[in-house]
């Protein structure tokens, strides 16, 4: 593994022999811009290995995606090498249909020191509620960033993460659907506490999240990537597009459903992937058909 082979993944061709916050900024738009939240894999026969060879022979070699447990491992391999003081820390996300934030860890991020400030830094939520920048890790504090408005809330040595939501405009239709979101409503993104995390604690999750029946990610085949406007997200057969501050406090929403062979087409020319196995598109019915208010 070479971090100049990782930095040619992403098109960063900076310097980073300071570890700021400005150069950590860089490097982390460039990641979230190339390298796509993507469940694909087990959507097409393979199997996702938990170790950094194998991370980094997919996402950097292969030009693959990964969700949060692939991105953000391969994001704390890039930024020890550069010299950040970062850990690993585990999130619970929420549940928007039953209200609640999940029992058990079931997201990976990344916690970053430069000079004493902390900031939460985290490439692998995809959709809407990925963050741009890190976020400086403050209770209370609103962080507007192009996305939109983000906030940590502490309670009791537990930190919430929490985004305010836009107003959705929906191309070419003259009635927005019934779940289109409504300014100012708060989204719970998910819940961490500061208790330092290893790999090994997520192999578990790993493995349970590729098998159980019941996760959102058996029930959706997902690709996800933040464009320097808004998102790209092919959900299923559905592609969406979104483009941050269409209009004051609007995200612009553009939505298109794909034959299978539109699909292969768009993986390629939006996301910059070429799969090596044949992918069978799910999107369980019942389900929102895109990614914007799941993910």
């Amino acid at each position: 593994m070479n971090i100049q082979e990782y930095f040619a993944r992403i098109s960063y061709d900076g310097s980073h022999k300071d570890a700021d916050l400005q150069t950590l900024t860089v490097i982390f738009q460039h990641h979230i811009q190339t390298i796509p939240f993507e469940n694909l894999s087990m959507h097409c026969g393979e199997t996702i290995d938990l170790d950094l060879q194998s991370i980094y022979n997919k996402i950097v070699r292969k030009k693959r995606g990964g969700w949060c447990l692939e991105s953000n491992y391969l994001l704390f391999w890039a930024l020890k090498e550069i010299g950040y003081d970062v850990c690993i820390l585990g999130g619970n996300s929420y549940d928007p249909a039953e209200k609640t934030y999940t029992a058990h860890i079931n997201h990976i991020l990344l916690k970053v020191e430069i000079k004493g400030c902390p900031y939460i830094v985290d490439a692998g939520f995809g959709g809407a509620y990925q963050a741009w920048q890190p976020v400086m890790l403050i209770s209370g504090k609103d962080q507007p960033q192009i996305p939109g408005i983000f906030c940590f809330r502490e309670d009791n040595g537990i930190w919430y993460f929490e985004k305010v939501k836009r107003k959705h405009y929906i191309s070419e239709q003259s009635v927005p659907p019934t779940n289109t979101t409504e300014m100012g409503n708060i989204r719970k993104i998910y819940s961490f506490t500061l208790k330092p995390r290893h790999i090994d604690d997520f192999q578990e999750l790993n493995t349970y999240l590729q098998v159980s029946p019941d996760n959102i990610l058996r029930k959706k085949s997902i690709c996800s990537l933040q464009t320097t406007e808004g998102i790209y997200a092919l959900v299923g057969w559905t592609f969406t597009e979104m483009k941050y501050n269409y209009m004051e406090d609007t995200d612009l929403l553009q939505i298109t459903t794909l034959t299978d062979e539109e699909v292969e087409k768009t993986l390629k020319e939006k996301f910059n992937i070429v799969l090596e196995n044949k992918l069978v598109p799910v999107n369980v019915r019942g389900l929102p058909p895109n990614m914007v208010d799941t993910i």
